[in-house]
């Protein structure tokens, strides 16, 4: 049966009743099915929502009405005030993200792809990441065809002749670069450059501190890029030719302007789902493997704390824990990098233990370097004292003597 084309206003009469929805996120969120589903109020009757929803990316809450719930596994503004009620925060790691939504029942898709191609797939762009392994056990299929997705190599998409229904209309995707120079980032980036060697293997975050790193080694070569998301300054290194020839660079979602989403369309790139980009098992057999991560706040002991901000729970553990179990297989290198002071250098994030907030997202056995803009230290082998005084070293100055004190405190009752 041929996909039927329809209106934004039909949506509700193709979601079925009470059934479980799976919403492509990140930059691959469709605002005009987003906009549909609150349009609908109580025609769309209840509905779970669940999808990839990322602060600072995705605004819509797909609350349409009282009796519509969403499952999320970050937490953005839109959602925060319904936590707890009609919002279910999951913190699960990517792999753990796969498996249950392997486990449960989804009754629906609401995606948007590429215009389809000359053997009738519809490319998910620049989100792979969940839909493309999901689709096929997933009865009803709802995509927004968006003539400005870039089409990109790698999972073949959907067929179009698959879709239950869809809709057409242009969105701009990827986002905007962040393009303010950040001398913190900077700063943090040229103490992370000397850990990465020719011919690595990357897996970067979000951020303006990954983005720096990545512009830091434009002097490299070899390089390669494993990583479940892309940001601008990949492009960085592919123009500055450092990365490794015939090798495409593997990801599943990309976060960046025009330029970068004009560049994953070629030869260089390949898009994959989570079942690729996060195998732990596939990664820990790449050599010279290095994941960068961030964090809100580490502890002495060496623990990275990521999910509970000052305005409350924002993220979930994400994929930071897939990347360094698979570098932990393959003797690779785990790296934390933050700016060592927040609020204007008020409150130091390098704390001491049982101070941060929210619950251990890296344990201290899952991480090898951390490096703010005082430096970076090799916590591998050191003793609880060392550890802390390494950390210590890297923190803002106006808090070594507090944090000394602080330690000596801690390190007494040991």
């Amino acid at each position: 049966m041929a996909p039927v084309p329809i209106t934004p206003a039909d949506l509700a009469a193709w979601l079925p009743v009470g059934g479980r929805v799976l919403v492509t996120g990140v930059t691959g969120e469709s605002v005009l099915l987003a906009e549909a589903v609150m349009a609908a109020g109580n025609a769309i009757g209840p509905a779970t929502f669940t999808g990839i929803f990322i602060p600072g990316i995705n605004n819509h809450s797909y609350l349409a009405n009282e009796g519509c719930k969403v499952e999320t596994f970050f937490v953005t503004p839109a959602l925060k005030g319904e936590l707890g009620l009609r919002v279910t925060h999951l913190p699960l790691c990517y792999n753990d993200i796969r498996k249950r939504m392997h486990m449960v029942q989804i009754d629906a898709l609401l995606c948007m792809v590429a215009p389809p191609d000359e053997a009738g797939n519809c490319s998910f762009g620049v989100a792979v990441d969940f839909a493309a392994e999901l689709w096929p056990s997933i009865p009803v299929r709802v995509a927004h065809i968006n003539p400005l997705m870039p089409r990109t190599a790698g999972n073949p998409g959907i067929p179009f002749d698959s879709l239950t229904a869809y809709v057409e209309g242009d969105q701009s995707v990827g986002g905007p670069a962040d393009a303010k120079v950040d001398p913190v980032a900077d700063a943090i980036a040229a103490h992370v450059a000397p850990w990465i060697c020719d011919g690595a293997t990357l897996q970067t975050g979000l951020g303006k501190i990954p983005g720096a790193i990545l512009r830091a080694l434009t002097g490299r070569r070899n390089l390669r890029i494993h990583s479940g998301l892309l940001v601008e300054e990949v492009v960085d290194l592919l123009e500055a030719g450092a990365l490794a020839h015939g090798t495409p660079v593997v990801s599943g979602v990309a976060v960046g302007s025009d330029r970068l989403m004009r560049a994953i369309s070629g030869p260089e790139f390949n898009f994959q789902p989570v079942a690729v980009t996060h195998n732990v098992a596939q990664i820990a057999s790449i050599p010279d493997f290095v994941a960068i991560n961030s964090a809100l706040e580490i502890d002495l002991l060496g623990q990275a704390y990521s999910e509970v901000g000052p305005k409350g729970l924002m993220s979930g553990p994400g994929g930071a824990l897939d990347y360094a179990t698979a570098a932990r297989l393959n003797g690779g290198l785990r790296i934390i990098a933050l700016p060592a002071s927040a609020s204007g250098g008020t409150h130091s994030r390098i704390v001491l233990p049982g101070v941060p907030r929210g619950p251990v997202a890296l344990g201290r056995m899952d991480i090898d370097i951390i490096a703010t803009e005082h430096g970076a230290v090799d916590i591998r082998a050191l003793s609880y004292q060392a550890r802390a005084e390494a950390l210590i070293s890297i923190a803002a100055p106006q808090f070594h003597a507090p944090l000394t004190e602080g330690w000596r405190a801690y390190a007494a009752q040991l």
